[in-house]
């Protein structure tokens, strides 16, 4: 209906103005809208591969990274990327369209196997990360796997294949994804929705919480047990004890005996407060981790579990705005994480301080020195 010149009889032209505007922007709004919700997507996807990329690479090129204990952050950088290049896509065109699924049924089915087996992979690399770090700080001489490559790619090659046990069932048989109406949606059978939500995040996210707990509690009591209130006074008198023993051939034999005493003192004491920083950076860490996790999935894996059963196994009766909301909540943490193990790096955090991003970027790449230690334990 053409708006443009039409006065109706009786209706101010003021009002014949008022909708005008409306209707132009009834146009024009969700456009726009479109445009900057496309343009928001597009840049967490862009991040996102960044983040996990500069992960990966500076492992792989950095000599002193690369170690055992780095292999499990490589494998989650890994996850994080295959979300962002195989994933993310494909659902920013579907936003961009109200939600309606444009590749087919078969590749409908690909694309979730995808989704959920990278996701999964994610968060199970998240679960590993906390019970080795855990076992790392609470058992540094008996736990072999930090030492160990061979045993650090099996827990990986484990967490893969989690994660395909998930994926696989749909492809089975067991429970068929729908795909009606240019709809694709997961599985929504009972049994299939339980087990897929239990394995690849209540469990995990369990296991997160025990260990964060174990940490900042071995951390308490290392607080407690170490009181290191003089430490300045105790650092001079190991001073005067080791000037003492570079000159005990001056000194009575008493005297050199009590010296030495006395540094082996500080020294335990020195490594005692090491052993203090280490656990409670491991815990502040850890729960920054476990944290962010929590924030990013909780809400998504909540609506998972409950949408069978009160829409059905045949269709989703949830709002798409809020389920797409929360599964880019959840897509945020493979965002998030490449940036929570850079925030709390020593070395990356002294290259933001001292020099610009681009600086940054190639003193990183090109000095093997920086990043040394990119688990932070």
């Amino acid at each position: 209906m053409r708006v443009i010149g039409v006065r109706w009889r009786g209706v101010p032209s003021t009002l014949t103005g008022i909708a005008l505007s409306l209707l132009t922007r009834k146009r024009i709004f969700p456009k726009l809208s479109m445009i900057i919700i496309g343009v928001m997507l597009a840049i967490i996807t862009a991040v996102t591969v960044m983040g996990n990329t500069l992960v990966v690479i500076a492992v792989c090129v950095v000599k002193k990274l690369r170690q055992p204990s780095n292999y499990l952050l490589v494998s989650l950088a890994v996850a994080d990327l295959s979300v962002a290049i195989v994933v993310m896509p494909f659902v920013i065109v579907t936003d961009l369209t109200g939600g309606k699924w444009l590749f087919g049924e078969v590749f409908c089915n690909i694309f979730i196997g995808m989704d959920v087996m990278c996701c999964t992979a994610s968060i199970m690399t998240l679960c590993v990360i906390s019970v080795d770090r855990y076992l790392g700080i609470t058992r540094p001489l008996t736990y072999p796997a930090r030492q160990n490559g061979q045993l650090m790619a099996k827990m990986i090659l484990g967490v893969w294949l989690v994660s395909a046990s998930i994926t696989l069932p749909p492809f089975c048989g067991w429970a068929k994804n729908v795909h009606t109406a240019g709809v694709c949606l997961i599985s929504q059978d009972f049994g299939y929705t339980i087990y897929s939500t239990a394995v690849a995040f209540y469990i995990p996210m369990l296991v997160m919480l025990v260990m964060y707990y174990k940490i900042f509690r071995a951390a308490r009591k290392s607080g407690a047990k170490h009181r290191f209130t003089d430490l300045s006074r105790r650092e001079r008198l190991g001073t005067v004890a080791n000037e003492a023993l570079r000159m005990q051939g001056l000194k009575p034999p008493g005297v050199a005996e009590e010296c030495a005493a006395l540094s082996r003192l500080l020294n335990r004491e020195r490594r005692n407060i090491s052993i203090f920083k280490r656990e409670q950076k491991a815990a502040t860490t850890l729960g920054v981790i476990v944290g962010v996790f929590a924030v990013c999935w909780l809400p998504f894996f909540i609506l998972s579990t409950a949408r069978p059963f009160i829409c059905g196994v045949e269709c989703s009766c949830v709002p798409i705005w809020l389920e797409r909301t929360l599964l880019w909540l959840g897509y945020a943490n493979s965002l998030m994480n490449p940036f929570i193990y850079a925030f709390f790096n020593r070395d990356l955090q002294r290259q933001h301080n001292h020099f610009s991003v681009c600086d940054s970027v190639v003193l990183f790449w090109g000095n093997g020195n920086h990043g040394a230690h990119l688990m932070v334990y």
